[in-house]
């Protein structure tokens, strides 16, 4: 009969690592002579109807949940998804000026759009397809949500700032992109002259501040 405290050793042993342990590894902590097998024998057929089982894989034991509970062992976490700047500016654009194609954005931005800046923003439930342009090539259209509306408290979106609040944030002095955003505002006046006045991290955090997207921030390197 294997000595009590041998059996106590090797399963505080398997419990206490972060991996799966060898037989060697095992019986260098017994005393010579004590049989290693009868001791894993017995800890196998004690927890055999337990929430945890001891098992052998590629020749290694380690304690295991056991598998019928693993169903009722699942943990959802929400998990934080940071936009980067590219992706803030494709979103301000869709909602104001929708329904837009890609080379619509691209054009307002003045840069090319990566596929995966408009893969983010359909994830996260804010865009969706709109149907498509019946012109040459019949490019999608992408619209706004109402997750979109929901996400950034705004009941219509007739509720997103208008020209003068732009104005006041700043939005409308500082990038040519988003001078066009006057369009869905009602200014269909002239161009407005853009100035260099504000450096882009401020003119971003105050768009940020605008559209309240608090958990979200522009990723550091992150590419177009």
């Amino acid at each position: 009969m294997a000595d009590f405290q041998h059996v106590r050793l090797i399963e505080a042993l398997l419990f206490a690592s972060s991996e799966a342990l060898d037989e060697r590894s095992l019986s260098a902590r017994l005393p010579d002579g004590t049989d290693l097998a009868e001791i894993l024998g017995l800890l196998s057929e004690t927890y055999a109807e337990r929430g945890a089982q001891l098992v052998q894989r590629d020749g290694r034991w380690a304690f295991r949940t056991a598998p019928d509970l693993a169903p009722s062992l699942v943990i959802e976490a929400q998990v934080e998804r940071k936009l980067s700047r590219a992706a803030i500016e494709t979103l301000a654009i869709i909602a104001y000026h929708q329904p837009v194609t890609r080379a619509e954005i691209e054009e307002v931005r003045g840069v090319a759009l990566s596929k995966g800046t408009l893969d983010v923003l359909f994830e996260a439930g804010w865009i969706r397809p709109r149907g498509r342009r019946q012109t040459p090539g019949r490019p999608m259209l992408w619209a706004t949500t109402p997750g979109f509306l929901d996400h950034f408290g705004l009941v219509a979106l007739d509720d997103l700032p208008g020209v003068e609040e732009l104005k006041a944030a700043g939005l409308l002095d500082a990038r040519p992109a988003l001078a066009s955003y006057a369009n869905r505002a009602g200014d269909q006046g002239d161009p407005i002259d853009i100035g260099e006045d504000l450096d882009e991290d401020e003119l971003e955090r105050r768009a940020l501040e605008l559209l309240q997207p608090e958990q979200y921030e522009e990723e550091e390197g992150g590419n177009e």
